[in-house]
């Protein structure tokens, strides 16, 4: 039977183009497959452009011309990335709309955005964090160098805002750079470890699952520059022994459980000599088939469009 599906892609954040990508491939994915397919992009400036509709002036308006792809779709496929999107926003709209929406809800995209709440869920689930503190952005004169640190948004994603921080002298200009983000800036401790990334299925049915690990090879901070250059190399499987294995994978799913993840999220994770420390979670990570979760898939057996289409299956009733 032919599924009715609506990819939104693009946003109005600095993973915009990133997300274009990642709407592209869904949909070029799906339309070889058993789905009808139409497609909206958000503008930067928060104007819906949908297919064969022209735009409104505003993003009132032209959000209005396009809810009727909301009601001729079946389940929306919202390929958005950070703030309004992978946040949460999104799956509101669909809720409200009643929509089925693939990937998380609104709970769990809002607070796996927000890396500081994320970090209470995880100490919760017995998980460990890198130690750090929250500082609003009208305080940053006052945040004192303790050492070398880390200092990025509260709720960004691609490592858009982040910097190590080695010296005092290098400190008010990464919470600067941070605070172009979001008001809210988390600075923490530097974790020395290999930096390993986890990504969990929930597959029609409620079975949820992790895909081999994969591991990055960067040169210093893997920061936004170094996912989009070339110059990180991605192992996967991941070089692990069987036990580092199942701590991932089990604290991947402990997370993926407790924030009520659905879809497809990614843990990424620092390995250290003393077990996993989570960094960060993506409910809505990047989605051509180069990236990294699809990769992770791939190696288990899952090709891309499969992914894809599993996604989507798992929305449906």
């Amino acid at each position: 039977m032919t599924v009715r599906v609506l990819v939104i892609g693009g946003g109005q954040n600095a993973e915009h183009d990133v997300s274009l990508a990642s709407a592209s491939a869904v949909a070029a994915a799906l339309r070889m497959s058993d789905h009808e397919v139409r497609c909206v992009t958000i503008d930067r400036d928060g104007i819906w452009r949908a297919d064969g509709t022209p735009p409104g002036d505003t993003a009132v308006t032209s959000l209005t011309q396009a809810l009727p792809l909301l009601a001729w779709a079946e389940v929306v496929f919202p390929a958005v990335h950070g703030a309004l999107g992978e946040d949460g926003a999104l799956a509101a709209l669909c809720a409200l709309a009643g929509v089925r929406v693939v990937g998380s809800e609104l709970r769990a995209g809002a607070i796996g955005m927000d890396k500081w709440a994320t970090k209470l869920v995880a100490d919760a689930v017995g998980l460990r964090t890198a130690k750090g503190r929250l500082v609003a952005a009208s305080d940053i004169g006052d945040v004192e160098f303790d050492g070398p640190v880390v200092v990025k948004p509260v709720s960004a994603g691609s490592s858009y805002g982040v910097s190590l921080v080695r010296e005092e002298g290098e400190l008010l200009a990464a919470l600067r750079t941070a605070a172009r983000f979001d008001s809210r800036i988390l600075v923490e401790e530097v974790v020395r470890g290999r930096e390993i990334d986890v990504a969990v299925l929930r597959e029609a049915g409620g079975i949820r699952w992790a895909a081999p690990p994969l591991e990055i090879h960067a040169t210093g901070l893997f920061d936004t520059a170094t996912k989009y250059d070339g110059s990180a190399r991605f192992e996967v499987p991941a070089a692990l022994d069987a036990a580092e294995t199942s701590a991932l994978k089990r604290a991947a799913i402990a997370v993926f459980d407790a924030l009520g993840c659905a879809g497809v999220a990614r843990m990424d994770f620092f390995l250290t000599d003393e077990g996993p420390v989570l960094n960060e979670v993506n409910t809505m990570p990047g989605l051509t088939a180069a990236s990294q979760v699809p990769r992770m898939f791939a190696a288990a057996g899952v090709e891309y469009g499969e992914l894809v289409a599993r996604m989507v299956r798992a929305a449906l009733p």
